[in-house]
């Protein structure tokens, strides 16, 4: 339930949203002060041709002060460290002084590892994150004078907006996490024609990846109306809107309300910053079999709820509100939960999703290094989980 104790509420990133809004990159780097831009993407976006197609908008604006200097489409999956490495060296090659993040949330993450290892000087990235999580808070750190705009081409992760960056150390073989105010993008651009190529799958999934951050911002024990006002709202929008973009990748209007309420819901999450169970399993999944962010946390949130209810049911009024479940409103706690995860499954099967980690054919005899991986999750340090329930809960998501 939310407090009116103390807290501090960021978004220091500025939203533009339109359809077509890339064509205001130049003009926005300008703004920002930059000369000499570097692109950061993957090889999925350049094949689609999504990385031409913006990189086209600096072209047609050649005659401006900024420049697109180089484009690194090399960024891995979960935004692993040598990659971003990769990039940060490609960055000082090219002289760059300001950054643009084309792509969904391992590629926004990497321009923030970038960013913050050209501010501090580092060559390894990994050097931030041995700790498993590095966090600093203002006023030790400062702006990093690093023009950076980040552009989405997911309906996901919302990691435009937040101060806090995933990303995935091969040595150690588990995800950290970078949190440190400024190294979110100065300015995020929402422009739903770059979404309206992804595949239905990809779709179903980001957005479930949304609507797992509002729902978890709700149930965080100190979430405030700050908070509650994006996750809320983000939760009821992707409830009314993930099935029509799944059902029709053109319909823009759906497309749209999925982008703001990606970003809406991400920054509620961060900012009050608690208890993620589910983001603490999807995590250790991630990590271990490469499952897809939001995929995992599509699979996770119906089970994670539903095993967890000692820690929901104070919250489960909320979280039916946000799934748009009004006729539950005056049942108790559990009969609200109940309806919760179903309609969690319902969403999962009107999208096309599996509700369990199946086509990963992950044996039975792995839950115990499961276990181990959830138990000692950074995420874990706000609220450790009982083994035997993390347990029940991954016998019930590899389909045990």
């Amino acid at each position: 339930m939310s407090t009116t104790g103390y807290f501090n509420f960021n978004m220091r990133t500025v939203v533009h949203c339109a359809p077509g809004a890339i064509i205001r990159l130049p003009a926005l780097f300008e703004g920002l002060g930059a000369k000499r831009v570097v692109l950061l993407s993957d090889a999925g976006l350049k094949q689609a041709g999504i990385v031409d197609q913006v990189a086209r908008v600096f072209e047609a604006n050649s005659g401006g002060s900024v420049s697109l200097v180089g484009v690194f489409a090399e960024v891995a999956p979960d935004a692993a460290c040598n990659t971003v490495n990769d990039a940060l060296r490609y960055c000082r090659e090219n002289a760059a002084d300001a950054i643009l993040a084309l792509g969904g949330g391992s590629v926004l993450d990497a321009a923030k590892g970038v960013k913050y290892a050209l501010h501090h000087n580092l060559t390894d990235i990994k050097e931030a994150i041995q700790a498993g999580i590095k966090l600093e808070t203002w006023p030790k750190a400062q702006p990093m004078g690093i023009p950076h705009i980040a552009v989405p081409t997911t309906a996901g992760t919302g990691a435009e907006v937040t101060t806090g960056a995933v990303l995935y150390n091969e040595e150690a073989g588990i995800k950290g996490n970078l949190v440190v105010p400024f190294i979110e993008a100065d300015i995020a651009v929402l422009d739903a024609q770059l979404t309206v190529g992804l595949p239905p799958h990809i779709t179903a999934q980001t957005g479930m990846d949304a609507m797992t951050h509002a729902l978890e911002s709700l149930a965080i024990p100190h979430a405030n109306h700050f908070t509650d006002a994006h996750a809320l709202l983000a939760a009821q929008v992707i409830e009314k809107n993930l099935v029509k973009a799944v059902e029709n990748g053109a319909d823009i209007d759906a497309r749209s309300s999925l982008l703001q309420s990606s970003t809406m819901a991400c920054n509620a999450m961060v900012n009050a910053m608690g208890p993620m169970p589910v983001h603490n399993c999807s995590h250790a999944f991630g990590a271990l079999y490469h499952i897809p962010h939001g995929e995992a946390n599509g699979v996770l949130l119906p089970i994670v709820i539903d095993e967890l209810r000692d820690f929901y049911r104070p919250n489960a009024a909320r979280l039916a509100v946000g799934l748009n479940l009004h006729a539950v409103a005056d049942a108790d706690a559990d009969a609200q939960l109940d309806a919760v995860v179903e309609r969690l499954n319902q969403m999962l099967d009107e999208t096309g999703q599996s509700r369990t980690f199946s086509r990963f054919a992950i044996d039975p005899s792995e839950i115990e290094r499961i276990v181990m991986a959830i138990a000692t999750d950074p995420v874990a340090a706000f609220m450790p989980i009982n083994p035997q329930k993390i347990a029940a809960i991954t016998a019930r998501a590899i389909g045990v």
